[in-house]
């Protein structure tokens, strides 16, 4: 049925309802009562989820270029944890043109499509694709292609599990150390503190590799709505510019139409001149024929006399 579910999220927004209602009619019809109400459920996507699909199962190697930045990007930051001095900026960079290309292609699936690639639509297509490529390829990652609902950007807890060695650092981040036993000697307090200091940096360095990689998420999400937003714009100004010129043609194909009607007139015209000089050409001769048989019956008249 997994194949049969994956052609329902392929098709055009419009027929998704018709289609699934069949599929769920044809496996009830087989016997499988429970796998056609779970299809039944399915609720319809908006036009933005459904542009994510289709860039799923149309433009492949560009979404698993997102998903694979976005590992690169925990990574990165994870590195930046442990030694201090690693750049995320070539990670960042890489995820954002990855964003970039697929928001384009968004734009055209949407045109073609006939939805419109309004800026709200390119924003929730954009905040979905940056929240994808934070969960990557997770086993609990939201099901790229069979999308139902846009995927808001992952808070704070989750993005702390996210990173390497995330569960530890969510625990620590979220839980006080705990407070040590009384000691039971002098050399025991000491090992009590140096525990409790070890954990305290421990969670230091936690919470300050999951607010990095919210920081970065964040940059990236803005960078990406800026450019949706200038998208968006630049989508309406062409809009703009073709409504102008559907109506200049309009214009000109009334004006063609009425060209069209005056030559027709004028031919009509024409022919009947054409036709009223024919008649007068063919009276012409006529009457020079009877001046010619005048002229010879003058002078056969005066001949005799």
């Amino acid at each position: 049925m997994a194949s049969e579910i994956d052609e329902l999220f392929k098709l055009p927004l419009g027929e998704f309802t018709s289609a699934r209602n069949a599929l769920a009619a044809k496996l009830k019809k087989a016997g499988r009562a429970a796998e056609a109400d779970e299809v039944k459920a399915l609720p319809k996507p908006s036009a933005s989820v459904w542009a994510v699909n289709q860039l799923y199962w149309r433009f492949r190697p560009d979404f698993d270029r997102l998903l694979d930045a976005g590992e690169r990007l925990r990574a990165a930051q994870s590195a930046q944890l442990a030694r201090g001095a690693a750049d995320v900026r070539e990670s960042v960079n890489a995820r954002r043109d990855a964003v970039a290309a697929l928001l384009r292609a968004a734009e055209r699936v949407l045109h073609d499509g006939g939805h419109g690639a309004s800026r709200d639509t390119l924003r929730r297509v954009t905040t979905t694709l940056e929240a994808l490529s934070v969960y990557g390829s997770l086993p609990d990652a939201p099901r790229a292609g069979r999308l139902t609902a846009d995927v808001e950007t992952p808070g704070f807890e989750t993005v702390a599990a996210l990173l390497p060695g995330g569960g530890a650092a969510k625990r620590a981040a979220t839980r006080p150390p705990p407070a040590p036993s009384p000691p039971k000697a002098t050399r025991g307090v000491e090992s009590a503190e140096a525990a409790a200091r070890r954990r305290e940096q421990e969670r230091k360095q936690s919470v300050a590799a999951a607010k990095l990689a919210v920081r970065e998420a964040e940059r990236a999400l803005n960078a990406a709505r800026k450019r949706a937003e200038r998208a968006a714009n630049a989508f309406e100004t062409a809009e703009a510019r073709a409504s102008e010129q559907d109506a200049k043609r309009a214009e000109l194909e009334r004006q063609l139409a009425r060209a069209a009607n005056e030559a027709a007139a004028a031919r009509s015209r024409a022919r009947e001149a054409e036709s009223g000089a024919k008649d007068a050409s063919q009276a012409a001769e006529g009457a020079e024929r009877a001046l010619e048989a005048a002229r010879r019956a003058l002078a056969e008249l005066e001949g005799d006399g």
